[in-house]
């Protein structure tokens, strides 16, 4: 999804629309969390959203997120989230590396995951499965997403105060973004299948 789609909604419906973004993308539902947080401080630079409550809800809809998504793991158990994942991209194969992963490193996924596509929308999901202890997970969740809310917008700000960035220009990078991405995974995937080759 480009900035395109959602610059309207954010334009118009302003932090509410933040909080819902920021809630989709962390369930599973696809939105681009960090690219629409680095905008957002662009945004707020350009003075069209306020610093602080666009902190607020940006941090509220992920940590709602979190705990829907901790929610429905530890009431709803593994079978729900493996015959229901699939619409939000949990996959059979990212469900199994996922619980390999939390296995491992449990407090410090939920606290570092936001930084992780995949990682994050899993995470909660997992942490609620295997009964991680509430309030160890609200801990833990605060402050790691804080710590991905915060730095993201805070470099949009900083970008959009001291760099004159039009923000039609957006769109743009965000397909520029795209098609960089899908060339390193074509790429990727060539050296993959010709090491399997050799």
């Amino acid at each position: 999804m480009d900035t395109s789609v959602w610059l309207p909604y954010v334009q118009s419906y302003g932090y509410v629309m933040l909080f819902l973004f920021l809630f989709c993308g962390i369930v599973g539902i696809p939105a681009p969390e960090e690219s629409l947080l680095f905008f957002v401080g662009v945004v707020v630079a350009k003075e069209q959203l306020l610093l602080w409550p666009t902190l607020a809800s940006c941090w509220g809809g992920t940590m709602a997120g979190m705990l829907a998504a901790y929610g429905a793991g530890r009431w709803w158990g593994a079978p729900f989230v493996q015959k229901y994942g699939k619409y939000v991209g949990i996959t059979g194969e990212r469900w199994e590396r996922a619980r390999d992963w939390f296995r491992r490193y449990g407090k410090w996924g939920i606290l570092f995951g936001c930084y992780a596509p995949g990682v994050r929308q899993i995470c909660p999901y997992m942490a609620g499965v295997s009964r991680f202890p509430f309030r160890t997970f609200v801990l833990f969740a605060t402050v790691g997403t804080a710590g991905w809310v915060v730095p993201l917008t805070l470099a949009g700000l900083l970008l959009g105060r001291h760099i004159h960035v039009p923000l039609i220009s957006f769109p743009l990078a965000g397909l520029a973004l795209f098609v960089l991405f899908l060339l390193a995974a074509w790429i990727g995937q060539r050296r993959r299948k010709k090491s399997f080759e050799s």
